[in-house]
């Protein structure tokens, strides 16, 4: 039996075995000039598409994912570069940057090692 993605950046693909998420959420913008205007609401001008960002969230647990896609996805943060976002059915949502990297670890082994990870990770699209 094989996996299939749930969701792909660049190389790395969400999945049960790397990095499972939760919810992924996504917020776009668009932007308008405004010019004000003496005795009469502003004018405004259509500029075009402004900021599309996606939040990837979800939660790690033993058996359920491997700490190591945050520290991959963490090193391919490090580059810079922005990469293809795809959902697990293909769908291309363009090219992203991570910019953003949050994680709260919870219920701690003797060792330190959290048994639960929560994670959060921003994306941006760049053209």
């Amino acid at each position: 039996m094989t996996t299939s993605a749930l969701m792909s950046l660049g190389m790395f693909a969400f999945e049960a075995a790397t990095l499972p998420f939760n919810e992924v959420t996504r917020s776009q913008e668009w932007s308008f000039g405004e010019a004000q205007r003496v005795g009469d609401r502003p004018a405004m001008q259509f500029l075009g598409p402004a900021a599309e960002k996606i939040t990837i969230s979800g939660t790690l647990l033993p058996g359920l994912g491997a700490y190591s896609g945050i520290e991959t996805l963490r090193d391919m943060a490090d580059v810079g570069e922005a990469h293809p976002l795809l959902d697990g059915a293909g769908r291309v949502f363009g090219l992203y940057r991570i910019d953003t990297i949050d994680e709260r670890g919870g219920f701690h082994l003797g060792n330190g090692v959290p048994r639960r990870v929560d994670f959060a990770i921003d994306l941006t699209r760049v053209d």
